[in-house]
């Protein structure tokens, strides 16, 4: 079907769980409040235990099963059973309800997939085989769409970081492609000894709070969650609540390095630049950026040269909310669409926690404490993974 670049794509419901909330209603207070959720590592058997801080969700996998009332099937791992909760949460916003006519699909992102559960498993493979169907990525957007009762389109997503912002671009282009009159999409992803592992010999984890855009900053604290939001076309809004309208997205690929963004912020640039051409909205016109801002030496300061590029010096608003999540990887893109949302919705700029000096080299100051009556229209949101695979999405008041 022909790509219709004039159909527009709304946002009708919205779920999320992180360390700062199970609930929209629990995020946006912990937001508003400067509630962080970084801590040190309770849930996972690790070395590390003591030497990190991460963005743990407060809640056993059989707590969140008991809260979701899933029977029987024990094979669920931890990144399913977080989708699940914040996949339900949307669709109940959204007041959708199954066989309603409508074409309904479900596009999830993530990296660490059913990797939570096969690490704690694999040694006993003799024993224990109910992993191997759950390992792959693609098992949790399976077992949404099946709670869910939608299965005209499922897909799966694993691009790094920019995964959970990916499944949402791709959602918005299936509806203004006619295939589908509304998507479920976002990312999530589990904390795993996998990831703590890998990032720790990257020696990118900070050992305290994590202070993205300060001179200072040592690196990221790793997080887990979900963010999980409802596009629908005209079509199919039957004269429902919409939150905003997702005006603009794209997706762009340096391919500098395998883990780092290019030195002159080549990427980042594209990727908003093609967002914000797309919205058609001016740059003065975006009222605040929830940049990527993971707190590492490289991302911080090519996202800052990017931003002063594509705004000539002139760069909104903004803040990195990883200090208050961590970074939720695969999960980190719905996440954070759904605090873009909220900024839209609730007329609020949430805060850069641990900022105390600008880094030099770009001198930008981002948004430390809460602003309310902010006047926020167009929210910009990045999320930028590894071998350069950047995302932006632009949301807009209607």
């Amino acid at each position: 079907m022909q790509f219709d670049k004039d159909k527009k794509v709304f946002v009708t419901g919205i779920g999320i769980i992180s360390a700062i909330g199970t609930n929209a209603k629990e995020t946006l207070s912990s937001l508003e409040h400067k509630k962080h959720g970084i801590s040190q590592i309770s849930h996972i058997k690790t070395i590390h235990k003591d030497e990190l801080k991460v963005g743990e969700i407060k809640l056993t996998n059989a707590e969140i099963k008991e809260r979701l009332n899933l029977q029987g099937d024990n094979t669920y791992p931890r990144t399913t059973l977080l989708a699940i909760h914040a996949a339900k949460e949307a669709y109940e916003d959204a007041g959708l309800k199954r066989n309603d006519g409508f074409k309904t699909g479900v596009i999830l992102g993530t990296t660490v997939g059913g990797m939570d559960k096969s690490e704690v498993v694999y040694k006993n493979i003799g024993e224990d085989l109910s992993f191997i169907d759950s390992h792959h990525c693609g098992y949790t957007t399976e077992r949404v769409a099946d709670f869910l009762g939608a299965h005209d389109f499922v897909s799966s997503l694993s691009t790094a970081c920019s995964s959970g912002v990916n499944a949402i671009l791709l959602g918005a282009r299936l509806i203004k492609h006619g295939i589908l009159d509304r998507a479920i999409v976002g990312g999530t992803d589990a904390l795993s000894k996998f990831t703590i592992n890998g990032f720790r010999t990257l020696m990118i984890l900070h050992t305290e709070h994590s202070c993205p855009f300060d001179k200072n900053r040592k690196g990221l604290n790793l997080g887990e969650g979900a963010g999980i939001i409802v596009l629908e076309s005209e079509k199919s809004l039957n004269g429902k609540k919409v939150y905003c309208e997702l005006t603009g997205y794209a997706n762009n690929n340096d391919a500098f390095h395998q883990t780092a963004s290019s030195p002159d912020g080549l990427g980042p640039y594209l990727s908003m630049k093609n967002a914000l051409e797309m919205s058609g909205l001016k740059p003065c016109e975006i009222d605040y950026i929830n940049v990527h801002g993971t707190g590492t030496d490289n991302n911080d300061v090519t996202e800052g040269l990017a931003m002063i590029k594509l705004f000539d010096g002139k760069v909104p608003k903004f803040s990195s909310t990883k200090a208050f999540t961590g970074h939720a990887l695969g999960g980190a893109g719905g996440i954070e669409s759904v605090f873009s949302i909220l900024a839209i919705e609730h007329d609020m700029i949430f805060p850069n926690l641990n900022f105390k000096e600008a880094i030099p080299e770009i001198n930008l100051i981002p948004v430390t404490e809460t602003i309310k009556n902010a006047g926020v229209k167009n929210v910009m949101t990045n999320s930028f993974g590894f071998g350069g695979n950047d995302s932006t999405l632009i949301f807009s008041k209607v």
